[in-house]
């Protein structure tokens, strides 16, 4: 079987040559060609468009390969409806889909039932996440101090107020 491997990090500081290295090694002992590496770095699994993913997609398109392997589901999205249809496209493709560290493999039907289950963890993980960090902005008296910015620079305009014009 052919096999495209794809590979995410939320974080420029984050290392994929792990995911890469657990894919490889896992297409060798399974016998799949490797047909190519696709990787995103500092991508959120949140966003439905990435340069890499996209790539991916219209290679499938053109039945290049007949399955992506990545090293867990929570690569490919976090949203469960995005996954849905992501794995009825890759349905209607003849492309099975394997999570190398979950033994995840949409070729029969526990690895269909057991990738809809994580799925639905995958995002309850990214609202939680998204749940607890509105909540600490709320609640933390130094929360408007911190951020992209950084605690030393100064605190940002309230909405709703005027900026001093550039002249």
């Amino acid at each position: 079987m052919k096999a495209a491997i794809y590979c995410r990090v939320s974080r420029d500081s984050q290392e994929i040559t792990t995911q890469e290295k657990i894919c490889l090694e896992f297409c060798q002992r399974a016998g799949h060609e490797v047909y190519k590496v696709y990787s995103d770095t500092g991508i959120s699994g949140m966003a439905d468009s990435r340069p890499a993913f996209n790539e991916l997609l219209i290679d499938m398109r053109h039945y290049k390969f007949d399955c992506i392997v990545v090293t867990k589901l929570d690569r490919m999205g976090r949203s469960l409806q995005h996954l849905l249809n992501l794995f009825d496209e890759f349905n209607g493709k003849g492309v099975h889909f394997i999570a190398a560290t979950q033994n995840i493999d949409t070729s029969s039907p526990t690895g269909k039932l057991f990738m809809h289950i994580t799925g639905a963890f995958a995002e309850y993980e990214r609202n939680l996440i998204s749940e607890r960090t509105k909540e600490g902005l709320k609640y933390s008296p130094n929360a408007h101090l911190v951020g992209k910015r950084g605690p030393d620079l100064k605190p940002r305009k309230l909405r709703g107020t005027l900026r001093e014009k550039i002249r």
